[in-house]
């Protein structure tokens, strides 16, 4: 059973979608359409833009969903999964791709999210950091014992955590994590503090569109990072869409649900191509995978 896997905030790359845009022109006119929809014009930045251009939350974020959805979009009728699931930002790529949310609106609860978490951001000083080669059930352990914010944010694969929370929180964490025996605990070059309460106001503001927003039933099931089970419900697909901005990316757990579900084939669409296809090998190297 083939499934379709969409990389989220991280994935991006200087250029990326210009070739695209240039040799293809079911891509050209959703670029354009992309513009209208968003009033400016994101193709500038994604084909010319710097590397620092490209991070900024409020152009990644359109730039990746935009980039993965026109790649399944291209592939036409090859493009037949029988399961989806995409990583925080992704998990909106994949709802598209399935048929559950339209191009259109998509794109628009995208550009919500974006700014609503960007403002969440500029609201309290908070960040992330990634901790390798350590047991999760530790590193959660740890969190829990901070005096400040600190949640586990990303469980990517085995051996590989990442924590959100206040900045003297993440500091705390991190020497903490490091005398527990992580291999490594890094602070990362993020605007804020991803997947935890701190992402409160933007989940409310999030919510209010989110509902506002046509949810259909996708054409296969769609594993959503909240709860990391298959969900074809509209209703409980928009549900878990409100509570992924607060809640942890539980990516391994989807791997294994997925595998246990009958699963063969990973095929990643969007972005580096790359990013999934590796969290997919620490998960389970006899699995083959590729990109879109």
């Amino acid at each position: 059973m083939k499934a379709y896997i969409f990389p989220g905030q991280g994935s991006q790359f200087e250029g990326m979608g210009k070739d695209l845009y240039e040799t293809n022109g079911l891509a050209k006119d959703l670029f354009q359409k992309a513009n209208e929809i968003l009033g400016y014009a994101i193709t500038d930045v994604m084909f010319e833009g710097s590397a620092e251009d490209l991070k900024q939350t409020k152009i990644t974020q359109p730039a990746v969903f935009l980039h993965s959805i026109i790649k399944a979009k291209m592939a036409g009728d090859d493009f037949q999964p029988k399961a989806v699931a995409g990583h925080s930002l992704g998990e909106f790529s994949a709802l598209v791709s399935a048929g559950a949310l339209s191009f259109a609106d998509g794109l628009k609860l995208v550009q919500q999210r974006a700014l609503a978490m960007q403002k969440a951001c500029e609201a309290v000083e908070s960040t992330m950091a990634a901790v390798l080669g350590l047991e999760d059930e530790i590193a959660e352990q740890i969190c829990e014992s901070i005096d400040e914010v600190v949640v586990p944010a990303n469980y990517n694969c085995p051996g590989q955590l990442v924590i959100s929370g206040s900045v003297p929180g993440i500091e705390k964490a991190v020497e903490k994590l490091k005398e527990a025996g992580a291999r490594k605990a890094i602070v990362l070059q993020v605007g804020g503090a991803f997947h935890s309460p701190l992402m409160q106001p933007a989940k409310e503001e999030l919510q209010a569109a989110i509902t506002e927003t046509n949810i259909s039933k996708p054409i296969c099931p769609i594993y959503q990072n909240v709860n990391a089970k298959a969900e074809t419900d509209p209703e409980t697909i928009r549900q878990n869409l409100v509570d992924q901005l607060t809640s942890p990316v539980r990516w391994t757990q989807t791997m294994k649900n997925m595998i246990a579900d009958g699963v063969t084939e990973f095929i990643e669409v969007g972005g580096t191509g790359k990013v999934l296809r590796g969290f997919v090998m620490r998960v389970d190297r006899r699995f083959p995978n590729s990109a879109l």
